[in-house]
């Protein structure tokens, strides 16, 4: 299965994957397909045998909004991004933050316990100090959970991507945190460095109660150095946790908000040095790339040694909005010295080989998709203003292309293709087949403007062998692309101007 790696209808972003035996399971928030908001469903959780990636399998619902608490009749709570350990008593225990109706602004982490690692889930209770109380204490967000040789270590925290140190706001910043924050200007002066840091505490063996106070292990725009590495790729939100082998690994969205980045230490709770990015969901910074390959948006995930070969799990952002989102993933190496180079986004993703070029392919599938005007998502689904994946009538399909615009999918794997066809519909124009984006022109055809999915075929001689394919569309008014095939010596797809209904 390409990335998407789930089934189309699916979107789970947030993804942590953790290989519990010979299964690798994920955990993530669970969108609606076009939803309003984020994580508007419940939580499911889907595994894979750690030697077959491409075999995804669903158990279900595992954790309702209604089990918790704080959910009422009618006001039900939303599930945020969630983590999940082995508990030392062998059961597994689901960390997550319940936000919307009838709670608190970063209100207390929850943690709900079964005895399978796929769940189902019953709620157990709420972080909590020594004495009762509930531990609020930073910013409860995004919990990431470790269990390192029996000591559990939870991680969390939300900043900013913005530096609030100027003369313009230091007089007025407590108050603006504690009105976003709904906490007490006296608490904000006294949470150090900043109420704005991703932070450490260590749980004791109920898995609910903290042994002592949180404390900041990786600063924010708003505290880091200024001019070093860590000021240009702050901790945003979204921390993610893992160890191999001396090395901890601090997996973050920095402050761009579309990038993944990292930092290590020997340590648990102290000593990360950012190292670098490992993927962004719109490719910036890829080969020192500095424009957006796709809708950058929001992004969280973690990194895993599966099957002895390690994989970042992310999420990409669908419906020109950051409430859609469909989890993806790659390869990733990790050197003798921990560093990771940031990988490109792929259509290819869990695949250990390039993806083979042939047969029927829905657009959908794209890994970039961009015009010159690309940035970052609206957030509220605007999906008419520029190239977006989107669904309608349960078909899925690339709308609002226009001109200039760009889809590209990697890897194929090419032998003896002759041609190809494309569905698109929408108004007139032509549409330019290229194995390079800055290339020669390997196939063209012209469209004539149709309402209805519309099939054109044209020759196309690509050398044998791995390359990436992109499709260029110009032309006055917007079309839609359904989907392509990729057609070999001897096959003929749908001819010039035919109708066909697609996936």
């Amino acid at each position: 299965m390409p990335n998407p790696f789930l089934p189309l209808d699916e979107y789970v972003p947030d993804g942590e994957p953790h290989v519990f035996g010979g299964w690798v399971y994920l955990y993530g928030s669970h969108d609606a397909e076009g939803g309003k908001r984020f994580c508007e469903r419940d939580y499911t959780v889907w595994s894979a045998p750690v030697d077959e990636l491409t075999n995804w399998t669903c158990h279900g619902v595992t954790y309702k909004k209604s089990q918790d608490p704080r959910s009422k009749a009618g006001k039900l709570v939303d599930y945020y991004a969630p983590d999940c350990v082995r508990g030392n008593d062998g059961k597994y225990y689901l960390y997550y933050v319940a936000m919307g109706p009838n709670t608190r602004n970063f209100g207390p982490m929850s943690v709900a316990v079964s005895d399978k690692p796929e769940g189902p889930f019953d709620y157990l209770g709420d972080i909590r100090w020594p004495d009762g109380r509930p531990m609020t204490m930073f910013l409860n967000n995004d919990p990431a959970v470790l269990n390192d040789n029996g000591r559990i270590w939870l991680y969390y925290g939300w900043g900013l991507g913005r530096d609030f140190r100027s003369r313009l706001f230091r007089p007025i910043l407590n108050y603006v945190q504690s009105n976003i924050f709904d906490r007490p200007v006296s608490e904000i002066k006294a949470t150090k460095p900043s109420i704005m840091s991703c932070v450490v505490v260590e749980l004791e063996e109920d898995m609910l109660r903290v042994k002592s106070a949180p404390k900041s292990v990786l600063d924010s725009k708003t505290t880091a150095p200024k001019n070093s590495e860590l000021y240009r790729h702050p901790f945003y939100e979204a921390v993610s946790i893992r160890k191999f082998g001396e090395l901890y690994y601090l997996v973050y969205s920095s402050g761009y908000n579309c990038e993944l980045a990292y930092a290590t230490s020997k340590f648990p709770d102290r000593g990360f040095e950012y190292r670098g990015a490992i993927v962004s969901n719109s490719d910036l910074g890829y080969r020192g790339n500095r424009k957006f390959k796709a809708a950058g948006g929001t992004i969280h995930g973690g990194i895993e040694c599966i099957g002895g070969k390690y994989y970042v799990f992310y999420h990409r952002c669908t419906h020109n909005t950051n409430f859609s989102r469909q989890a993806c993933a790659e390869r990733i190496e990790i050197e003798a010295d921990g560093t990771i180079h940031q990988v490109e986004m792929t259509t290819q993703g869990l695949a250990a080989k390039p993806l083979p070029a042939k047969g029927l392919w829905p657009a959908v599938y794209c890994c970039n998709l961009y015009n010159h005007r690309t940035r970052t998502v609206p957030g509220y689904g605007h999906g008419s203003d520029s190239p977006n994946i989107t669904c309608k009538d349960g078909e899925r399909f690339i709308t609002a292309i226009d001109d200039g615009a760009v889809i590209g999918f990697k890897y194929f794997d090419f032998k003896d293709v002759s041609s190809i066809s494309i569905t698109v519909r929408g108004g007139s124009g032509t549409m330019a087949v290229f194995t390079e984006e800055t290339g020669p022109v390997l196939a063209g055809v012209t469209l004539k403007s149709t309402a209805d999915w519309t099939s054109y075929t044209a020759s196309l001689t690509v050398e044998n062998g791995t390359h990436a394919l992109y499709f260029v569309y110009r032309g006055t008014k917007k079309i839609d692309f359904l989907q392509f095939a990729l057609l070999a010596n001897g096959h003929h797809g749908a001819r010039q101007g035919q109708g066909r209904r697609g996936l």
